[in-house]
């Protein structure tokens, strides 16, 4: 399957937005769920710790929707589920595939991290996340990719073989 690269780059920047939006809203869903973890936060303290954490989570966490975006551009239109739910779908089995990685947390974090795996505040938090994110980008995705539409057939009586139309067709419209 030959990729298409302005395909694959729209959706990587429909995946950024969505990574972004998911970002932004955090604050937001750490006061609804009750659960005080920040991807972007924890993504940056597996390469650096201190005030550069979460910048630096950040743009990772940026960079990871773009890959997740771009593949899903290629791949996302394959889902046998209406174009509509082709995002949320998407986010939704990249959550459930990843989640059992959050055991993993305690051991890379021992000074301390929410104790996420276990929690069903935090398996919601993180479903509401990959849902929003899975939304976004499907929408973002469907927008900027429109679907191939083959270009429909040209009635021979409005054009002739040189390609400046049928004189006779346009008389005709009087």
């Amino acid at each position: 399957m030959a990729l298409d690269r302005s395909r694959t780059l729209r959706g990587a920047l429909a995946g950024a937005a969505a990574a972004a939006v998911w970002a932004v809203q955090q604050p937001l869903d750490q006061r609804v769920f009750g659960v005080d973890y920040d991807d972007a936060e924890l993504l940056g303290r597996l390469v650096t710790d201190g005030r550069a954490a979460y910048p630096v989570g950040l743009a990772l966490h940026v960079a990871n929707g773009a890959l997740f975006g771009a593949a899903f551009a290629n791949a996302g239109r394959a889902l046998p589920v209406p174009a509509v739910l082709r995002g949320p779908v998407a986010g939704l089995v990249e959550h459930l595939a990843t989640w059992p990685g959050t055991a993993a947390l305690a051991r890379l974090y021992p000074d301390g991290s929410p104790p996420l795996w276990g929690s069903g505040r935090a398996f919601a938090q993180a479903t509401w996340r990959h849902l929003l994110f899975g939304t976004v980008l499907g929408e973002l995705e469907r927008r900027l990719n429109p679907p191939d539409v083959e270009p429909s057939p040209i009635d021979p009586a409005a054009a002739a073989s040189n390609g400046h139309g049928s004189a006779s067709y346009v008389v005709s419209l009087n």
